[in-house]
């Protein structure tokens, strides 16, 4: 990087970064407050309203980052990609924009949109690290007052090859690796509180988001997430891997693991286990 180069954030962003570039020329940074509630969709926008970072604009997950659900789809659907850009374009995104996105539980929504903005080929963005938790114990700036942004002028460029789709899940199992980010009790089919069966694709297997976490709810160093993901993967390379969960949501968690830990290339199965239990008869396993 030149000297007075500013530098581009792909993955994460601490609390102090994301201080400092707003305290530099906040014009080139949008932050976008992406919290959300599976069970209370109605909630997220709510809080935004209550409190939330100076400046920044809010993201609803299901109203501006997945499409409406139908009999076949999942609980996520992929919005569609030119509603998208024209979204991120009325929250003040353009090109040469550095985004930072962020949540109150760990990353495990913010994710979404990370990948998403990723999706459209806009890879300066940035998750928060610790989201809005940290920001307010370091006793940062928070408003109730709603943003105004210029439109900026992003035009999105789509990477299709960042997604696995429905019909390519059954070779992806045999011929890579489909990883599994929720809890082990979902995966194993012990519990299942949000979807109507129980289980996980068959050939899969679990990594939960979890473990990328710190106890405090930041994201382990680079260089533990390496070794943790090159264990877990073994012979596989990233390029060959797949994630997925319940919706599409909380796997690019593990996506943004594996990108912060330098091991660049793998997919996400947007649909995920809620749409692949739509077919009754695609197959179910439980157990490990």
């Amino acid at each position: 990087m030149d000297e007075g180069e500013e530098r581009m954030f792909t993955t994460l962003i601490s609390v102090a970064e994301l201080d400092s570039l707003l305290q530099g020329d906040s014009s080139l940074t949008v932050v976008l407050d992406c919290r959300s509630y599976l069970t209370a969709p109605e909630k997220g926008e709510a809080v935004y309203r209550e409190g939330h970072i100076s400046g920044a604009g809010y993201l609803h997950l299901e109203e501006d980052l997945s499409a409406p659900l139908t009999p076949q789809t999942g609980r996520h659907p992929l919005p569609d990609l030119t509603k998208l850009a024209q979204t991120f374009r009325s929250r003040g995104v353009s090109k040469e924009t550095q985004v930072v996105v962020y949540d109150d539980c760990g990353a495990a929504m913010a994710a979404r949109a990370w990948w998403l903005f990723r999706l459209l080929g806009h890879t300066q963005v940035a998750v928060l690290d610790g989201g809005y938790p940290a920001w307010l114990a370091a006793g940062l700036s928070v408003t109730d007052q709603l943003p105004s942004p210029l439109p900026g002028n992003f035009v999105a460029e789509p990477e299709m090859s960042m997604i696995l789709l429905l019909e390519q899940v059954t070779g992806s199992v045999s011929g890579g690796m489909l990883i599994d980010a929720r809890t082990p009790e979902r995966f194993r089919g012990e519990q299942e509180p949000i979807d109507p069966v129980a289980g996980h694709i068959p050939g899969a297997v679990n990594r939960p988001l979890q473990l990328n976490l710190t106890a405090d709810g930041t994201f382990k160093s680079a260089e533990l997430l390496r070794q943790e993901w090159l264990d877990f993967i073994a012979d596989y390379q990233p390029q060959q891997v797949a994630h997925y969960c319940g919706s599409g949501v909380t796997a690019c968690h593990n996506l943004l693991a594996m990108e912060h830990a330098g091991l660049h290339g793998a997919k996400v199965y947007p649909g995920s286990w809620s749409e692949w239990i739509r077919d009754p008869q695609r197959p179910v396993a439980t157990g490990e």
